[in-house]
């Protein structure tokens, strides 16, 4: 110890004694030294504060200013007015080190102390997270800054919230309760971190889809209200792991809706993401504009090379024509859909009414909770939400004094029994369409497997229909009939890859196809159907083996159940019985097989197991796709393939939300980065922002209004009553 302590003397005995250094701290120029400083820091009045002429080899020092006193070192913050004994002969360097790394005051560490203090946060329960009750626990957490601010961002887009919102006053003051040290950053770096993000995740979808093997898309134009035309362009694919993705990939301006100019587009668009020879099949509508942009888009595929040579890239929108049928068939009803849709509305226009109308319900004991709502005349599908919803208040409608006399119209009259009779027949009509639409129009689930069996539903409902003994729906079933043939009534004339998507379904294969052809067109000319896409099959499979025989690698083995059952109301409806006597008659023609040639004759001959019959496509292709390694490569590119536009559709809903009479300053550019952006940040399990209110909540929130004498000073004056 002695002679430690005698080390420590002579050393500073030698080289840094105290008249050394006053000698240096006289020397010291203050004005440079203030020049150095922070711009609020200044000198404390009477200190001997000294520059070395040598700075000192640790980072730290640079923070620190050196001073004597009573002939001792010592170091001053230069962000606070912390000091520390600085002789590192006798003091040690640890706590000037330690201050430096953690001030707060220093800018350095902004992030690293302000933003990451360890708080004790509370932690719901397992159960409901917005239930009050039930068991929670404190944990210790931290608030990373630079996380809020991300989180921001985040809210800003899936929400769809305008870049001023984090100017309001509101949001303010919850961000002072909430997180006080967040510094809300202004409307102008929020479009800037916005922008950020997309290229951020353009990054990562890119790298997506440079490793798919396909690319099915859908595309779509809209006139937003700044009268710019823009067209959304929509990727669908299945990766290594048998999970399907649905990814806007554009939303731009198009100078035209001309199909050159949209083939064009759409092929720019494939360019730039380096997607251009991973094109698939195109899904549009029915417009003809469309046909000159698929040819535009098959001569390009044909360039670069494709699967059948593009011959089968041009895939028509079910929904759309299916919204072409139901057309044709309900203007034969049209004079009942009005008088009630009249009469809905003549409730809806005013409070006074509404609740009248509510008082008459529970006075007749109606137990419905749904609650009327509007249609769109250009829409059939809320046209029959509206007729499902009033027919159950029919006889409510009755007690209420609905304008009629002199001067109102036929169809503008109060409904008659005949009127409701002719309705909710025509419910029942309809259902089968709407609950067929809402199955083929899913994104998040395959729907190309059953698009023939839901054509060859739709033939079976209108068969039967046509034998009505009502003849206003029998000649409403010959009209929507006469519309069915005119796109699906040759069937010779109809892509082939619809037929193959549905022998790709372990569950229907090739022979449940030969049963419903047959069923459709009788037994000569259905199996001579049959035949046809047999050997279209059997020839795709062999392209797809001659591309991929030489490599052939291990599909994962993880599926990706639905997140939205395709199932969901079958039973109401609208082909699920057709399909159930399919499969059970598929089922009893099923043999076990003699010698198989080939792997696709080996994949139609075998069949499925008790516990594979409950899987749907995709979960039973990702584990048993590594079994048939070329069947897989079909499976992944066809099963993709979307049957309607309603994924490109949606986006312009979003588009409209963006573009509103309070936003319509957005530029082409920020509009696309919101809309790409919110749509790849979202989850499948994510639903989209929903403007509208839910009514039958709102209506419970009334009642505890009423039960609480809450609104008490409301006061309803309506003088149409």
């Amino acid at each position: 110890m002695a002679s430690s302590q005698s080390k420590r003397s002579a050393v500073y005995s030698s080289d840094q004694t105290a008249q050394t250094l006053s000698d240096a701290a006289s020397r010291t120029n203050i004005e440079e030294l203030r020049k150095s400083l922070p711009p609020d820091k200044k000198l404390m009045e009477g200190r001997q504060y000294l520059v070395r002429k040598s700075k000192r080899k640790a980072a730290y020092w640079e923070h620190y200013l050196e001073y004597l006193e009573n002939g001792k070192l010592r170091a001053e913050c230069k962000f606070c007015e912390k000091t520390f004994a600085a002789d590192g002969n006798l003091n040690g360097s640890k706590n000037v080190k330690n201050h430096a790394e953690k001030c707060l005051c220093n800018p350095v560490n902004k992030d690293k102390g302000k933003g990451k203090q360890t708080e004790l946060l509370f932690q719901p329960g397992e159960g409901d997270k917005d239930s009050e009750d039930g068991d929670g626990k404190l944990k210790y957490g931290t608030v990373n800054l630079k996380e809020v601010r991300e989180a921001l961002i985040h809210m800003i887009i899936v929400d769809e919230l305008p870049f001023k919102h984090v100017e309001k006053a509101g949001f303010k003051y919850l961000m002072s309760v909430a997180c006080p040290r967040f510094h809300i950053p202004s409307r102008t770096t929020v479009a800037r971190d916005c922008f950020q993000l997309y290229m951020s995740e353009k990054t990562k979808l890119k790298e997506l889809l440079k490793n798919c093997q396909r690319i099915c898309v859908t595309t779509d134009t809209w006139t937003s209200i700044q009268r710019i035309n823009y067209m959304c362009i929509t990727a669908h694919f299945i990766d290594n792991d048998w999970k399907l993705h649905k990814k806007i990939i554009n939303f731009c301006p198009i100078s035209s809706h001309k199909g050159e100019a949209i083939g064009k587009a759409v092929e720019a668009c494939l360019e730039s993401w380096g997607i251009e020879d991973k094109l698939f099949t195109v899904t549009v509508d029915n417009a003809s504009s469309n046909d000159l942009a698929c040819a535009h888009l098959r001569r390009m595929v044909q360039r670069i090379g494709c699967v059948s040579d593009g011959k089968f890239l041009h895939i028509r929108c079910i929904a759309h024509i299916i919204n072409l049928i139901v057309w044709d068939g309900i203007k034969e009803h049209g004079v009942c859909i009005d008088r009630v849709r009249n009469a809905v509305k003549y409730v809806k226009n005013s409070p006074a009414r509404i609740l009248r109308f509510k008082d008459l319900v529970q006075k007749a004991n109606i137990e419905s909770k749904s609650s009327l709502s509007f249609d769109v005349p250009t829409r059939w599908n809320l046209t029959y939400t509206m007729l499902d919803t009033a027919l159950k208040f029919q006889r409510v409608f009755s007690g209420l004094s609905l304008p009629d006399g002199v001067g109102v119209k036929d169809n503008e009259r109060p409904p008659e029994s005949n009127d409701w009779k002719k309705v909710e027949r025509l419910v029942v009509f309809l259902r089968g369409f709407y609950l067929l639409t809402r199955r083929i129009s899913g994104s998040l689930y395959v729907t190309s497997n059953r698009g023939f069996f839901e054509i060859a539903a739709i033939y079976d409902m209108l068969n039967k229909w046509e034998k009505n003994v009502d003849e206003d729906f029998q000649a409403m079933a010959i009209s929507m009939k006469k519309k069915y043939d005119k796109y699906w009534g040759n069937v010779e004339k109809m892509n082939m890859l619809i037929y193959v998507a549905a022998i790709l379904d372990p569950h229907s294969k090739l022979l449940v196809v030969e049963i419903t052809l047959t069923d459709m067109y009788g037994k000569e000319k259905g199996m001579k159907l049959a035949n046809d896409v047999k050997d279209f099959s059997y020839s795709l499979f062999d392209e797809y083996r001659s591309l991929y025989s030489s490599l052939i690698p291990q599909s994962g083995q993880s599926g990706d159940p639905m997140s939205i059952d395709p199932n969901e109301d079958d039973h109401i409806g609208g082909g699920s019985d057709y399909m159930k006597s399919l499969r059970d008659r598929a089922k009893r023609l099923k043999g076990t097989g003699g010698y198989v040639r080939s792997e696709f004759e080996r994949y139609l001959n075998e069949q499925l197991g008790a516990e594979e019959e409950e899987m749907d496509a995709l979960s039973w292709w990702s584990i048993n796709g590594h079994r048939f390694p070329i069947v897989s490569r079909m499976a992944r590119d066809i099963l993709a393939i979307p049957l309607s536009t309603v994924a490109s559709e949606s986006a312009f809903s979003a588009g409209g939300r963006h573009l509103d009479p309070f936003r319509s300053s957005l530029t082409p550019k920020m509009v696309q980065t919101l809309i790409c952006t919110q749509d790849w940040l979202r989850t499948k399990g994510m639903s989209g922002v929903d403007i509208e209110e839910n009514l039958q909540e709102l209506e419970e929130l009334e009642k505890d209004f009423q039960n609480n004498n809450l609104d008490d000073d409301v006061v309803y004056v309506d003088s149409m009553i």
